[in-house]
């Protein structure tokens, strides 16, 4: 029997991309799995691929009042959270001196923010039972710097700080906080990016991919199902041997 039979995973941005596979893979490994997200209906559909006990949450995760009520809606259907995953963002590219406070506001609130409220919804019941497992989904942009997404760069740095800081607040006390940081990744937001760049320039999508891939250093695109797979690794490993961890995934192994 899988080590999370039975334990209550909570994924936000869970109906799609990374966060979809997130789900299906602790499924399969046998935990109960809520999605929290912002489109019911979409996440019915993906829920429906799901094989083991799950629920279905609703709320905007930059509302802190609706974020933490819906932890609280998991919590009540399917037992105190174990696992939280905040994998929920979004992504927008400007050059600097047109990027306004909004966007800076924008992007912290999702990709910071977001994890502040879920995890302060989750973790006083973790520290109660003595474990838990908070992973945050950042980036390899949480790691270094990019051109033309400065806020986007900002807020993962911002998310990888509070990552480590927590970790150390709360290790000794049974919880692991961890980072998984991918480069880019196979999900609609990448596809959008490249048909943008081929709307604009008529050039082969498939160069174009190649050139983005070539400019951050990664030899090939990363999978949603990699990034399940470090989830799982992490929620798996044993109490105490990973906490404060930014894990790059970028493809780089097989440079």
């Amino acid at each position: 029997m899988s080590a999370l039979a039975g334990r209550h995973a909570l994924v936000t941005g869970a109906n799609r991309g990374i966060g979809l596979a997130i789900v299906r893979a602790l499924s399969e490994q046998g935990a109960k799995v809520s999605l929290l997200v912002r489109d019911g209906a979409r996440a019915a559909g993906a829920a429906r691929s799901l094989s083991g006990t799950h629920a279905i949450v609703v709320a905007d995760v930059t509302d802190r009042a609706a974020s933490q009520a819906a932890c609280a809606a998991a919590a009540a259907q399917l037992g105190p959270v174990d696992i939280l995953v905040n994998n929920a963002g979004s992504a927008e590219s400007a050059p600097f001196l047109k990027s306004g406070p909004e966007l800076f506001e924008r992007m912290l609130a999702v990709h910071l923010l977001a994890a502040v409220h879920t995890t302060q919804a989750v973790l006083p019941g973790m520290l109660e039972r003595g474990r838990g497992q908070v992973i945050n989904i950042a980036s390899v942009a949480g790691l270094e710097g990019a051109a033309y997404v400065s806020a986007y760069v900002a807020a993962k740095h911002a998310l990888v700080g509070l990552t480590r800081a927590l970790a150390l607040e709360v290790a000794a006390k049974g919880i692991g906080v961890n980072a998984i940081c991918p480069g880019y990744t196979d999900t609609d937001l990448v596809q959008r990016s490249v048909a943008k760049i081929v709307a604009k320039t008529g050039r082969d999508a498939g160069d174009v991919l190649h050139s983005i891939l070539a400019e951050a250093g990664q030899v090939r695109i990363v999978t949603p199902d990699e990034v399940a797979r470090a989830v799982i690794a992490l929620c798996t490993a044993p109490p105490g041997s990973a906490t404060g961890q930014a894990i790059r995934l970028d493809g780089r192994e097989d440079a």
